[in-house]
């Protein structure tokens, strides 16, 4: 599945998954998995056109260069994780604890399929233009709130500040798939993913 594809995924639009992929998913696709595995500045121009079989007219007519794949692959996927969210969230209304799985389901789900964004996220968010840096990091900011909101319903008198550090640690938790290797199937490390971070996140919070 391609960046922008798991962006119409988070964002609800089913229909929209299901449609052909275009050849600039395709190209970004590729890009992102050559940033994550070489590095922002390792991987030129040139080296993705010939990955993706294209020339550089070809290439230029999809993206203006490097920067723009790069907002292309981050800022979408930031949209449609706080857009699932808040719909998992609103889904249960007064009922933190299934809201809570469906949080862990959905960014679980989102972290499998996603190892090279988040690899990418987590090395070269700096090297993007400011306009689309601070954007995502806003986007990011209102996606933990609907957690915070969430576990702060669940452990009752959480001060808010915890709760973040909470949301913060399942996220490493759960984002911890660009550096897991292939000997346990798929479907497994979801189990294991979404059980860790469950138990992390009910565990009792009162200071020792």
């Amino acid at each position: 599945m391609t960046v922008e594809q798991q962006a119409r995924v988070t964002n609800g639009g089913a229909t929209g998954a299901r449609r052909r992929r275009s050849r600039k998913d395709e190209i970004l696709e590729i890009a992102v998995g050559l940033f994550a595995s070489r590095g922002y500045h390792g991987v030129s121009m040139d080296d993705i056109g010939a990955a993706a079989g294209v020339t550089g007219p070809a290439l230029y007519h999809h993206f203006a260069g490097k920067e723009a794949m790069l907002v292309a692959a981050l800022v979408p996927v930031s949209e449609g994780l706080l857009d699932g969210g808040r719909q998992r969230a609103a889904a249960h209304p007064g009922d933190p604890r299934p809201a809570l799985e469906s949080l862990i389901d959905f960014h679980v789900d989102f972290a499998l399929a996603n190892p090279a964004v988040i690899a990418l996220h987590l090395h070269e968010l700096d090297r993007m233009p400011e306009e689309p840096r601070r954007r995502i990091r806003r986007l990011q900011r209102l996606y933990v709130e609907e957690w915070v909101a969430v576990l702060t319903a669940l452990h009752t008198g959480l001060p808010d500040g915890e709760a973040r550090v909470l949301a913060h640690a399942a996220f490493g938790l759960m984002n911890s798939t660009p550096f897991l290797g292939g000997e346990v199937d798929r479907r497994r490390r979801a189990e294991l993913l979404r059980s860790a971070t469950l138990a992390a996140l009910l565990a009792p919070t009162d200071p020792a």
